[in-house]
């Protein structure tokens, strides 16, 4: 557990006293100064600021310990809100949630698998607009928009992975610059498996004290490791590539350049070409065998396993193997003891996945006679993505004092 002085020094003071308001529902400001290592006087002051911006609320009084009784605190849920983008291949999924991670508006447009930047930035403006328009909320509720992308922020040298994925080459910046200078708006782009355990952390009311791995199965494989409130993100932020783990050694060779990664033996992708190599599953199931519908390929495959298709659970099973045993290494490493499975991939199918990923770290992990292992599934896994980046937006808004700044309007 981090001490308050270290979570003081990961996010500013405003930004703490905010998210230990929102993980505790209801709370004081005694607790808030016991909790935060910060002087009641310190709390006094910055609850006043969010009190004044709105932010937060009164809701009455708790009980008293032989004084007068305390008056205890909550985030006002609807005093602000942010959209989330998450850029996927055969659909742009948009979310507009409050400050509690509650979804108040969807839309889905057409994916980028055949799109320019230069079209996904003339678009978005208006699908954005039309979002907001139809969600009913104020303008000056915003805080910002968060985008989550498939890729990596600076890898320059690791090859793209084929026509259909040219997209994680994008200059996020450029995104970040131009959708900002159109909107008015204050744009964050970032990985869509970090948005996705931000968002995690969020909705799912973890205390800033808690710990836990979070993995995002979308395109391909990727996690986020929640700590001390927040994502960590490496030197590079460019942290969570689980589907570059060598699994097998001697395996085919990675466009990442390395061997027997986990991305091409079991990433989606791979299914799919397991699948129309098996005689007559291609018919049976109706897979197109289209480069991009390899998408809706896998989850028809997903659904015949759910459905207990022999060769679909097979193929299915193959590929959540593969992801446990990456995440025996990883265990072993971090000392997990909770792992949440999220994105669209485990849409359909995550119950296979989870329940392989348990069996398998009950019997392989290292530490499995030290404690349990919690493994389940995120219950906003289809929209995980999307939510992640929203609160992603909200999220950065407590990270520093010039962003705090802007949450409260001040």
């Amino acid at each position: 557990m981090p001490s308050a002085n270290s979570l003081i020094r990961m996010r500013d003071t405003s930004g703490l006293v905010l998210d230990l308001i929102r993980s505790g529902g209801e709370i004081s400001r005694v607790e808030l100064a016991g909790q935060s290592g910060l002087t009641e006087a310190s709390i006094s002051r910055i609850v006043r600021e969010l009190l004044d911006g709105g932010v937060i609320l009164e809701t009455g009084f708790g009980l008293s310990t032989g004084g007068k009784r305390p008056t205890l605190l909550k985030v006002n849920n609807r005093s602000r809100h942010a959209v989330g983008a998450f850029l996927g291949e055969s659909a742009v999924h948009y979310v507009l949630a409050d400050l509690g991670g509650s979804v108040v508006a969807t839309l889905e447009t057409a994916g980028v698998a055949h799109s320019s930047l230069q079209d996904l930035l003339r678009r978005m403006p208006a699908e954005l607009d039309k979002l907001i328009r139809a969600s009913g909320v104020p303008v000056d509720s915003l805080v910002g928009v968060g985008i989550a992308a498939p890729g990596r922020r600076e890898l320059g040298t690791i090859p793209r992975y084929d026509e259909l994925r040219d997209f994680v080459d994008w200059d996020w910046r450029q995104i970040e610059a131009e959708l900002a200078a159109s909107t008015g708006l204050a744009v964050a782009v970032e990985n869509d498996s970090t948005c996705a355990a931000i968002g995690e952390y969020w909705v799912s009311g973890a205390s800033a004290t808690e710990h836990f791995l979070v993995v995002n199965l979308s395109i391909g494989f990727g996690c986020g490791l929640v700590t001390g409130g927040d994502v960590y993100r490496g030197a590079s932020s460019n942290v969570g590539e689980i589907g570059h783990m060598t699994i097998d050694w001697d395996g085919p060779q990675c466009p990442c350049g390395g061997h027997g990664c986990l991305e091409v033996l079991a990433a989606p992708a791979r299914v799919v070409a397991q699948a129309l190599e098996i005689d007559g599953l291609q018919g049976r199931l109706g897979l197109s065998a289209e480069k991009g519908d390899h998408w809706s390929d896998f989850e028809r495959i997903a659904a015949a396993a759910m459905n207990g298709d022999a060769q679909a659970v097979d193929l299915v099973e193959h590929s959540a193997r593969a992801l446990a045993t990456a995440l025996v290494s990883l265990t072993n490493v971090l000392d997990l003891q909770r792992i949440v499975l999220t994105g669209p991939g485990f849409d359909v199918a995550g119950e296979i996945y989870a329940r392989i990923t348990r069996e398998v770290l009950e019997a392989r992990a290292l530490i499995r006679n030290a404690h349990t292992f919690e493994v389940r599934l995120s219950a906003s896994r289809h929209g995980s993505a999307a939510l992640g980046a929203a609160t992603l937006a909200i999220h950065q808004q407590l990270g520093g004092s010039r962003r705090s700044r802007a949450l409260l309007g001040t």
